[in-house]
């Protein structure tokens, strides 16, 4: 049986396997500079589904926009869960690959399995809180969001009202995770150095390892004490919604979101920043506005932090583009690529004002990210209140020339360099809600404890290298 291929040339669908074909190696240079022409490479050679080699692993990228819906709207015949990936079984995959201990972290986004369904029903009662925006502690989440980031932009401020920041290091990488340290409810500014351990798990330098097993035992600590004395946070909500959940567990989906937030809501925040100062008219105008929202909807379209998604393996033998996909064979989606695919991208008109929500940045189906309205919350009240704080903002490079991170899952920016002016007088923030009765007021860490965390002792020196 044969298929046509995205070059007009046939598969052989019934007689060739993952293991046989020598997929190319996929993160190589010119991944990290320029994946759009890797992605449109591997289509012209494949057609909407590509073999490709993941740092000495085989695995099928789906590149098609009609194909990946096609995997990520059917969980029974595309499943989540390692148990499913035949080569892992078999003992075929190394012991010492690098995306292992990434992927072992067996949290709501890598879990299949009859667990999957009542721990995804407790994340989305403990998160209602947080992204309902009729509830008072979405509205208390707003406003530390704003508090947050008026602390960053001050301390840029520090280095005088005009200059030159690296707003990926001094605001878009640490704002979400002081956001996360909220949501988590670490006590006053004792979550920085969590925060910290959470930035070498993320970079995947030489101290990953250690600092991944200093962070799920620092999460378990935090679960056993919100155990003994539930707060307003996401902790004791998932608790309260899944009682049976032990602390290991607890602690390895805490690790979910802070990364999760961390890393997906910083790239968000400045690749939006980018696009606004940098980008087309109608990005700008979207801004000016007051659709921040819209401003990100189209940057996700167009960069996605999240470039592909963690695997899914074929239930059972199913022909996918020009193959077949065997029964335990590792499928990731790239939404990075389903976006460049002319049947969606030939599709989304540039012009208009309100672009389309039909993109694949949150996933689709059942298993579409449970944080993904928080996520945008997040962003979006960050970005509002970091061009509401600058009266100036530029590029100190040219677009072409910032310098960008690959991973197997994300891509966002190494560093942001901007030439700045702050606004004479800051805004008023907005206000939060009072809690509920029985629940304690929010209380931002002090100037002094803050000044003694290992984040801020960071984000100081940031200031003081750069005078």
């Amino acid at each position: 049986m044969e298929s046509q291929r995205g070059d007009g040339g046939s598969v052989d669908l019934d007689g060739t396997s993952l293991e046989t074909l020598a997929p190319e190696p996929l993160l190589t240079r010119d991944y990290e500079v320029r994946p759009a022409l890797v992605y449109e490479r591997l289509r012209q050679q494949h057609g909407p589904v590509a073999p490709v080699d993941l740092l000495g692993v085989p695995a099928w990228l789906v590149l098609g926009y009609r194909e990946s819906l096609q995997v990520l709207q059917d969980d029974e015949g595309w499943p989540k869960g390692l148990e499913n990936w035949r080569a892992r079984t078999e003992g075929r995959v190394p012991s010492d690959w690098p995306l292992g201990p990434s992927l072992e972290v067996n949290h709501i986004l890598i879990q299949g399995g009859p667990g999957y369904r009542p721990l995804r029903t407790a994340w989305d009662v403990a998160l209602k809180p947080f992204q309902d925006p009729r509830h008072p502690q979405a509205k208390r989440l707003k406003a530390a969001v704003t508090a947050y980031a008026d602390e960053l932009i001050t301390l840029v401020g520090q280095g005088g009202a005009t200059g030159v920041a690296d707003l990926s290091a001094q605001f878009s990488r640490p704002l979400p995770l002081m956001v996360a340290s909220h949501l988590l409810g670490f006590p006053g500014s004792q979550g920085d150095d969590a925060l910290m351990d959470m930035w070498r798990v993320l970079d995947a330098g030489p101290d990953a390892e250690a600092a991944l097993e200093r962070l799920l035992a620092t999460l378990a600590e935090l679960g056993a004490l919100k155990l003994e004395k539930p707060g307003d946070d996401f902790p004791s909500y998932l608790l309260a919604a899944h009682p049976d959940l032990s602390l290991d567990q607890l602690a390895r989906e805490l690790f979910m979101l802070l990364g999760m937030t961390s890393d997906h809501v910083g790239i968000l925040i400045s690749n939006t920043v980018v696009e606004v100062i940098s980008g087309e008219g109608s990005v700008r105008a979207s801004l000016s506005a007051g659709m921040v929202r819209e401003s990100m909807n189209r940057v996700v379209m167009r960069k996605p932090p999240l470039v592909n998604f963690v695997p899914r393996f074929a239930a059972r033998d199913t022909p996918l583009g020009n193959y077949t996909i065997r029964a335990g064979d590792p499928v990731w989606v790239s939404p990075g690529a389903a976006h460049a695919d002319p049947l969606f991208a030939d599709h989304v008109a540039s012009g208009t004002t309100i672009s389309t929500r039909a993109h694949l940045s949150w996933g689709a189906g059942p298993r579409q990210c449970p944080a993904r309205e928080l996520a945008s919350a997040v962003a979006a009240a960050g970005v509002g209140r970091l061009f509401e704080r600058f009266d100036h903002l530029d590029l100190a490079l040219p677009a072409d020339q910032l310098p960008w991170r690959s991973s197997p899952f994300m891509r966002g920016l190494r560093s942001l360099p901007v030439r700045y002016e702050l606004a004479s007088a800051p805004p008023p923030r907005p206000r939060a809600d009072a809690p509920a009765p029985g629940v304690a007021e929010e209380v931002l860490p002090d100037p002094a404890a803050r000044q003694r965390s290992s984040l801020w002792r960071y984000l100081t020196g940031l200031i003081r290298g750069g005078r």
